[in-house]
């Protein structure tokens, strides 16, 4: 990643055309203006003595965006995403401190005071500001994507999402529900009592079928995955199955996909066959030069090779994966399964299933499962 120290100098000439072209702004624009710069640094203040190095912390009114932006952000020369680092945070805070009124100081501080006491962290708050972007940490950078209407949209409202009382997520239309609870599961839960899993209402599962090494890029067939598939579909529960990605490129994409197929023969498949795109948090994988569009050619790859087969292909990921690591304009035309675990959801595209939590709690299984609310029953579609 580039710090604000290495910039090209290019990109230097660009951001001082910004800030000036600002400060002119601010020079006509008055208290307006100037209430959003001492938002900044209120918020700075604020984070040092509750939050340790949070100092990414932004403006109160999220229509103030641009002018802030024009300030503060370079454009990223390959994806056009505003993107900026704490030290460029920083140096703006320093340099703009100065012009809110005592009325727009106390607001800001009693929103910021409640988002604390509620444990929200940075990327929380600039979410909260920031409601017509996506913001994206990675890496110590903030990334913020424009809402795009050129991509399909979902149509799920946050508030019909409703949590019960065991915990489990549930979507409600007219008080009835109408999602699916599942689970995903791989050798890391080791031993399974599917019938338990059965009695405890789970209605579907994905089973990990295997993954590609991240450094020799060997094949490997998880280790409980006949054990899963066959204890599932004998105790009624829908599946589907995914494999952990580290494709290179589209012949490594087409050989996983070859490698889940020859592994699903003989059994009863009525969910998506997963890839699972994830950044992998090693030293010097093998992906690790990849490009966006590499990400994108491997997932196209592998799930035309799934649909050619006559299998429903889906993406699994989280927020990285989806704007960070691929094209989702190239990817319209696949099932989504997207990870986030937190509430409500923060997620615009059209996507099946929410992963929501890691940590859930199913009968017959010791410890921690992934738990998933499908919007989608594929086996009566």
């Amino acid at each position: 990643m580039e710090t604000f120290n290495n910039f090209t100098e290019e990109k230097r000439v660009t951001k001082r055309r910004q800030r000036n072209t600002m400060r002119r702004r601010r020079k006509n624009k008055g208290k307006r203006s100037g209430g959003s710069l001492w938002f900044l640094a209120i918020l700075c203040v604020i984070a040092l003595s509750a939050l340790t190095g949070c100092l990414l912390l932004t403006a109160k009114n999220y229509s103030l965006k641009n002018e802030v932006n024009e300030a503060m952000a370079y454009i990223d020369e390959v994806n056009s995403i505003t993107t900026y680092t704490e030290e460029e945070m920083q140096a703006i805070i320093a340099k703009e401190v100065g012009e809110a009124s005592e009325e727009q100081k106390a607001e800001i501080l009693d929103e910021m005071k409640a988002m604390m006491e509620n444990g929200d962290g940075t990327s929380a708050m600039l979410r909260y500001f920031y409601p017509d972007e996506i913001v994206v940490a990675s890496d110590g950078r903030y990334y913020f994507f424009p809402i795009l209407d050129t991509l399909r949209h979902h149509s799920y409202e946050n508030e019909q999402f409703i949590m019960n009382d065991d915990m489990i997520l549930e979507y409600k239309e007219n008080d009835n529900i109408v999602s699916r609870k599942g689970i995903d599961v791989s050798k890391y839960q080791s031993s399974i009592n599917w019938e338990k899993v059965a009695g405890d209402d789970v209605e579907y599962a994905f089973i990990r079928l295997g993954i590609r090494g991240s450094s020799e890029g060997k094949l490997v067939l998880d280790d409980t995955y006949e054990d899963n598939i066959e204890g599932a579909i004998s105790n009624g529960i829908d599946v589907g199955v995914y494999f952990f990605t580290q494709a290179l490129n589209k012949e490594e994409a087409v050989e996983e996909a070859e490698f889940v197929l020859e592994n699903l023969e003989g059994y009863d498949i009525t969910y998506p066959i997963v890839l699972d795109v994830e950044a992998i948090e090693v030293k010097n994988p093998r992906t690790k030069g990849m490009t966006k569009q590499d990400w994108t050619d491997v997932c196209i790859a592998f799930c035309e090779t799934i649909r050619e087969a006559g299998y429903t292909p889906m993406i699994y990921g989280n927020l990285k994966t989806f704007f960070l690591m691929v094209d989702m304009e190239q990817l319209e035309a696949y099932e989504k399964w997207f990870a986030y675990y937190n509430t409500p959801l923060y997620f615009p595209y059209e996507f099946s299933i929410w992963q929501y939590t890691s940590t859930g709690k199913v009968n017959g299984i010791k410890g921690d499962v992934d738990l998933n609310v499908s919007m989608k029953d594929w086996k009566n579609e």
